[in-house]
């Protein structure tokens, strides 16, 4: 995640529009796919994306999703044919300021209708005040404009609300099937209030309140439940911590009572590992669902939120 890749040439796309939108093809991941499917086209920029366009378009519409399982979102390269997909699409539902080379694609893009789910919900920074101390406020570069955490999904009532501007606006671009995309929309609404009550519930008793991960993608999630992340490293899990962070965080392990460090399923869980030693805790996996693969617990939003709150109430000692 240390390097942000620009947006392949204007030329190149025009080139891979020139072949026409029927020759476009599936390849690894769904991250191509034919276009005129006689479906309400979404293009998905990543998986928390592509997740709610499948979960309120259901049976009405096809999504396909810029980043392919296990590839890590923030790095993404966008090729001539996938940037030649998202111009012959019905809509796009991305979130900005996550992927550089997605916001310049759709910046340029003719397509109707843009959802950018960051403006359906509001984003906070996340330094000690809310959410825990990370390596942005060592100076170290931070991830969004401005200092703002883009990792909104991770929080279900964000994620509800996101939910239901994309509902209305699938609702209007698509009219003949606003019905339906607003009782999908109501229905998946209704499954993330009961996640946010099973977090609220299950994480409201616990020895512990502090909890260290080596990636700062849980702010949102800390902030909702009152807990505090401590995070190795902002932008870059997989970077190496310095000496002083090391210590820091062994202070706050043992002032704390923390006892794990957790890592995420799409890095190395080297950092993790070195903390954890250095500092004589566990590690495990907190997973900020960026994509699923098959080293995720669980096999969709739900499942691995849910692996993430046992995970959470393991290293929280939940009574």
């Amino acid at each position: 995640m240390n390097v942000r890749r620009r947006l392949i040439p204007a030329a190149a796309a025009l080139a891979a529009t020139a072949l026409g939108a029927g020759t476009l093809a599936g390849c690894s991941g769904d991250s191509v796919a034919a276009t005129n499917t006689g479906k309400f086209d979404v293009v998905a920029s990543f998986y928390p994306m592509r997740f709610l366009a499948e979960q309120i378009g259901g049976s009405h519409v096809h999504v396909t999703s810029l980043t392919s399982p296990g590839q890590e979102p923030h790095d993404l390269e966008l090729s001539p044919r996938q940037i030649a997909q998202l111009e012959v699409s019905d809509a796009v539902l991305y979130l900005k300021n996550l992927q550089p080379s997605v916001d310049e694609a759709v910046a340029q893009s003719p397509v109707a209708t843009k959802i950018d789910a960051a403006s359906l919900t509001t984003l906070e920074s996340h330094g000690t005040e809310a959410g825990g101390h990370t390596a942005a406020d060592d100076g170290h570069e931070d991830e969004g404009a401005g200092g703002k955490d883009p990792h909104i999904w991770l929080d279900p009532v964000r994620y509800a609300q996101i939910a239901q501007g994309v509902g209305e606006a699938f609702a209007k671009a698509d009219p003949k099937h606003a019905a339906d995309y607003r009782r999908n929309t109501a229905k998946l609404v209704g499954k993330l209030d009961a996640l946010n009550f099973a977090f609220e519930q299950d994480l409201a008793h616990t020895r512990g309140r502090v909890f260290i991960t080596t990636h700062a993608a849980f702010g949102y999630l800390a902030e909702r439940y009152g807990l505090t992340q401590e995070a190795v490293n902002g932008l870059d899990p997989e970077s190496e911590p310095s000496a002083a962070r090391i210590r820091d965080l062994q202070r706050t392990a043992r002032a704390e009572g923390v006892t794990t460090v957790f890592y995420e399923t799409l890095v190395s869980d080297r950092t993790a590992k070195t903390v954890a030693h250095d500092a004589h805790l566990r590690t495990d996996v907190l997973d900020p669902i960026e994509g699923i693969t098959d080293r995720s617990r669980g096999n969709d939003y739900f499942s691995v939120q849910e692996a993430n709150l046992k995970a959470l109430k393991r290293a929280l000692g939940a009574k």
